[in-house]
Order: C-alpha cells, then structure tokens, then sequence
C-alpha cells in the first residue's frame, strides 16, 4: 500500500472531524465550542494523557481584566480521546470570557468529563496573581486507577521573586 493511499484511509476514518485539517475560527465562547473526540486506539490499557496550556486567559467578572493560568489536564481514556484541535479552540474560546479561577477549571473539568466519560480525569488550574495573591483550583473525578503512572504535573507554586 502506498503512503498517499494509506494517508487518505486514514483521512476518511476522521472525515466526521469538522475542525482538524480545514481552517476553524475561534469559538466567541465556550459554550459554543465544539470539542471533538477520536476512538481510543488502545481502550483496554491504563494510561494517562496530559494536556498542559501554559498560556491559559480569561477575563475578571468584576473589573473585566484579564487572568492567567497555567491548566494542566490529565485523564484516563476509556473510548474516546479529546481531538486536540478542538481542546485549543475550546480552551481559547475562554479569553473573551469572564468568570471566576473556580468557576473556569472546574466548569473546563466537568465538560471534558461530559465529552469523553473518562476513567478518570484531573484539572490543575495555577492562576498568576489577582491583588497580589494567586489562586490555585484542582479538581478530580476521584482517586487515580490502581497502578496508573501519574507523574507531578511540573509545576512550581508561586513564589513572586524570591
């Protein structure tokens, strides 16, 4: 089989995608993002996948300022994986969007738990500083599968300069 012939199989197996491959524009909100998801090749094996976005923004709902964040998103796949093009237009679409550090990490967890129905899924929200103090939120579906290798996430706390 020739490397074009088995490039458009492979095409047409995620020609349901209706972001990958073509020009999306950016979702004007979350809600209106479409994550999109691909079979996992490998449903009957324990493995995590990480997602980080280091340069994660979203707007104070009080002084319409924007906040940072570095997410880091683990979980445990059972059939279906997050097609990673929808995961950063969905995690994007969040710039123009004003909601609290909480309100952002635990509504981004409980979606993707809504789309994929993962084993298990983890979010660490790591905000910079709002008025001097930097808000950290974590949630998890609950304790991590028995034998999962599941690395630190790498990031430090805030420490300011010092």
């Amino acid at each position: 089989m020739s490397v074009r012939l088995a490039y458009d199989g492979a095409m047409a197996k995620y020609a349901k995608l209706r972001q990958l491959g073509r020009p999306a524009a950016l979702p004007a909100s979350p809600a209106e993002a479409i994550l999109e998801t691909v079979p996992n090749p490998h449903p009957g094996t324990l493995y995590l996948v990480r997602f980080t976005q280091p340069e994660f923004t979203s707007l104070c709902p009080v002084t319409g300022q924007p906040d940072f964040a570095h997410l880091v998103i683990d979980f445990v796949p059972r059939a279906k994986l997050v097609e990673s093009k929808s995961l950063k237009l969905y995690l994007n679409s969040f710039r123009n969007e004003a909601a609290f550090h909480e309100d952002c990490t635990v509504g981004i967890g409980k979606r993707l738990v809504k789309t994929l129905a993962p084993r298990w899924l983890r979010i660490g929200g790591y905000w910079y500083p709002r008025g001097g103090m930097p808000i950290d939120v974590f949630w998890q579906t609950g304790a991590p599968p028995k034998g999962l290798w599941l690395p630190d996430t790498g990031v430090a706390p805030y420490r300011g300069r010092g």
